[in-house]
């Protein structure tokens, strides 16, 4: 591999961990690194002045090529001696290359071989961004490192779709690459591949075959979970040259980015320092401050009494209060600017402990503070009990509160002796078994006006339904752009729900709008953003099916087949499979019964393990044709081995089969397409 033009050196890396401190040099700046970059898309930093930037340590700006090619165009960059001539910042620039807003646009651009067009949104005018075009614009704008025009997709996208992707990806690279021409500018290329392990591997070969002077993790912060952003992100970093940076594009919290550090990234940028700051909220060193909370209205403390940074210095977690209620955009400028120098503080501090060799304590330290909310000044997530707080009560029809060992509340059916989520607190339980298995994040990032449609099985004390709903809340609340929610609950006895409801200090999801007037109304939708709507069909659920959209996902938690078992048959299945048949559909459940395995493959589903919750060791996910494609190598199917110990199995059959049913539903099992590899 040729040298890079970066001249880029690794000082250290630490020990038991990927982190490394480096340096390069760029056309105006010497580096040192990991570093973040704040973004000023359009040629500023959202409510930050120049000197400012300077003073909190930024040794890098990002701004993107997409709007400063539309606003206000190249010639004005060449006219006026390029970004910095034009901005008077004298560090460093990294121009994105506008793939991330080509993806954002949706359905208003076309994609093809030569590039995307699109109309401008300053005039109309039709715009083809090409690779060429991208590069022609960087060279104006006179960055010091660009980046290469990719294909951006969701994360979440299946195999077919991340690959297609890919090649195209790799084409545009090499047209980047020749369109830089003598320019001295140094060029990064981006690998993607979705969250295929495959893909990011013949990415990555690909690209560092180029002599690119640099290397970028893409499609990542675009609708994956925490957890899948992180193994991708470790993966990815492996495949990349010691010998040049790796930039994690698009991420994020001060979190994230010490992760990203632990897995060997070294460069970083994210809108979330001044995005957040917009709304009141500030990154401090005794973790996320909301300076809008009335607890604030009279506090002389500075808003980070270990912080030096100006608005600090100066400035009382009072008055940034008053600034913020008063909607006065110096609060939005103060709390940027402390966000700013915080993010760069703390790159400092990871960066000494590198050279110094105690990253990992470092790591340890400061992972278990950054993602906590206002240490001095929790917020109560539900009301404080008083001294004397009598109980609802402890029956209702056929359901009774039931205490748990660990401390927390259930209900259980008396006739059965059945117990929901007997092991985990429901919330913990739904949102292990259902919101993240099912990747619900990731289905509401995707960049669509239709709605998520969930069939919540089972309604009972309505765990599950207020995890999918919490997750949606909590998305809008991370400033993210979130699909609109549909969530249809079916349950044919409500008493189990009013029962936790007249118990709600012990049942604390609860506190919140939308179980009661579930249960008043028959539906719900939020008021403030009129994104999420709760239906309820109430009576049996294999008679109302019919009546609900055919759901993206469905929930099934009904009470086991020894009280339910019209639930769990293969007529069951069968009813199911014809509402969804030609949907991309997955439906997850506590089961592991071979019995209901069978059945579903008999139905025409594709069938999965899920992951263990509680006592069990295993769950079940079920799929049809369209999702399973669409998951790719995400669940894994069962296969022969499983297909063994069913024919082995005393529950090899539905009860009540005759012989030959038995050998039709045989026949239908053996021949799965599931099994034919």
């Amino acid at each position: 591999m040729s040298a890079s033009r970066l001249d880029f050196r690794v000082e250290r890396t630490a020990s038991g961990s990927r982190a490394r401190a480096s340096r390069f040099r760029t056309l105006h700046s010497e580096v040192l690194a990991p570093l973040f970059m704040p973004v000023g898309t359009q040629a500023t930093v959202k409510a930050q002045m120049p000197h400012s930037l300077e003073d909190a340590g930024s040794q890098i700006l990002l701004a993107n090529t997409y709007h400063l090619l539309l606003r206000p165009g190249p010639e004005v960059f060449e006219a006026m001696g390029g970004y910095h001539g034009f901005t008077s910042w004298k560090r460093s620039v990294l121009t994105d290359s506008g793939g991330f807003q080509i993806f954002s646009l949706n359905d208003a651009r076309t994609m093809t071989e030569e590039g995307a067009a699109f109309k401008s949104y300053i005039d109309g005018t039709k715009i083809l961004l090409s690779p060429e075009r991208s590069i022609a614009t960087q060279v104006s704008i006179g960055s010091d490192i660009m980046m290469v025009l990719d294909q951006c997709i969701p994360s979440t996208a299946d195999w077919a779709q991340a690959k297609a992707a890919l090649g195209l990806t790799h084409r545009w690279a090499k047209r980047s690459l020749a369109a830089r021409g003598e320019s001295p500018q140094s060029l990064f290329a981006i690998v993607q591949g979705a969250l295929f392990p495959d893909l990011r591997r013949e990415s990555a070969a690909q690209l560092t075959a180029l002599p690119f002077d640099g290397y970028a993790i893409g499609g990542l912060a675009v609708g994956e979970a925490k957890e899948e952003r992180e193994a991708t992100c470790e993966l990815t970093t492996e495949l990349m040259p010691e010998d040049r940076p790796r930039y994690l594009m698009g991420v994020g919290t001060p979190l994230d980015i010490l992760e990203g550090v632990h897995r060997g990234v070294d460069m970083f940028d994210c809108i979330i320092p001044t995005q957040v700051a917009q709304h009141g909220t500030a990154f401090t060193s005794r973790g996320l401050i909301k300076t809008r909370r009335s607890v604030h209205r009279f506090s002389e403390e500075a808003l980070d009494p270990a912080c030096h940074c100006p608005t600090c210095a100066r400035f009382s977690r009072a008055y940034l209060y008053h600034l913020g209620r008063a909607k006065e955009p110096l609060a939005w400028q103060l709390l940027g600017q402390h966000n700013i120098y915080f993010y760069h503080q703390l790159m400092r501090e990871i960066r000494q402990s590198i050279l110094e060799d105690r990253f990992l304590a470092l790591y340890k330290e400061k992972r278990a503070i950054l993602h906590e909310p206002d240490i001095d000044n929790p917020v109560l997530t539900a009301r404080p009990k008083p001294r004397k707080a009598k109980r609802g009560p402890e029956r209702l029809g056929d359901y009774e509160v039931y205490r748990n060992e660990g401390g927390f509340a259930s209900i259980r059916q008396s006739s059965s002796g059945e117990i929901m989520h007997s092991h985990n607190p429901p919330l913990q339980e739904a949102n292990e078994l259902y919101v993240e298995q099912s990747n619900l994040r990731g289905a509401l990032a995707e960049p669509s006006d239709s709605p998520i449609v969930i069939w919540d099985v089972g309604l009972g004390a309505a765990a599950n339904a207020m995890a999918a709903v919490q997750c949606h809340e909590a998305m809008r609340a991370e400033g993210a752009t979130v699909r609109p929610l549909h969530l249809v609950s079916f349950e044919n006895d409500l008493d189990s729900l009013k029962l936790a409801l007249a118990n709600h200090k012990e049942f604390p999801y609860l506190w919140h709008g939308g179980p009661r007037a579930l249960v008043s109304d028959g539906e719900w939708s939020c008021r403030r953003s009129q994104q999420v709507r709760w239906s309820l069909l109430e009576g049996e659920f294999l008679s109302q099916l019919t009546q609900a959209d055919a759901p993206d996902l469905i929930y099934f938690d009904m009470f086991s087949a020894k009280s339910s078992g019209e639930q769990w048959t293969l007529q069951a299945f069968e009813t199911i499979w014809q509402a969804c048949a030609t949907s991309s559909t997955q439906l997850f459940t506590y089961s592991r019964s071979t019995a209901v395995r069978a059945s579903l493959l008999a139905a025409g589903f594709y069938v999965a393990s899920g992951r263990s919750t509680g006592a069990k060791a295993e769950t079940t996910i079920a799929m049809t044709p369209k999702a399973a494609a669409r998951s790719g190598q995400r669940h894994k199917l069962l296969g022969q081995e499983w297909l063994t110990k069913w024919q082995r199995s005393a529950a090899q059959y539905p009860e009540g089969l005759d012989t030959d049913e038995k050998t039709a539903f045989a026949a239908k099992v053996l021949g799965h397409p599931q099994f034919s590899d």
